[in-house]
């Protein structure tokens, strides 16, 4: 991924809505959602979804696809690890087994056991 695909897809997941759109995109996994199952779940109106999602697919975070007289909606997989791969590419100087959380321990716990 380039400096500015990257910059797009950070500035679309850069809004609270969108972020909690894309997430719920990537919970449902391959399958997708339809628009109303989105809306309904975030309690979004249909026109601010229809908003939300375009500024998602035009940053190549989801794709659309036609069934029938509807349109699912999935996310991007290969984008987003593309994404994740950018923001970690150099982590660490490169030595990758110093940026892994420890086994069992999240993010915040580990934050705070370097607390003390």
């Amino acid at each position: 991924m380039k400096l500015d695909e990257a910059t797009i897809a950070l500035a679309a997941l850069g809004q609270a809505t969108r972020l909690s759109v894309f997430r719920l995109l990537v919970e449902a996994g391959p399958c997708g959602r339809m628009p109303g199952e989105i809306a309904e779940a975030l309690s979004l109106p249909g026109a601010t979804l229809s908003f939300h999602l375009k500024e998602l697919a035009a940053a190549g975070l989801v794709h659309k696809e036609p069934r029938g007289r509807n349109i699912c909606y999935r996310a991007d997989f290969d984008a987003m690890n593309a994404l994740i791969g950018f923001l970690t590419d150099n982590c660490c100087g490169g030595d990758r087994a110093r940026c892994l959380p420890a086994s069992g321990t999240s993010r915040k716990g580990a934050q705070e056991a370097d607390k003390d």
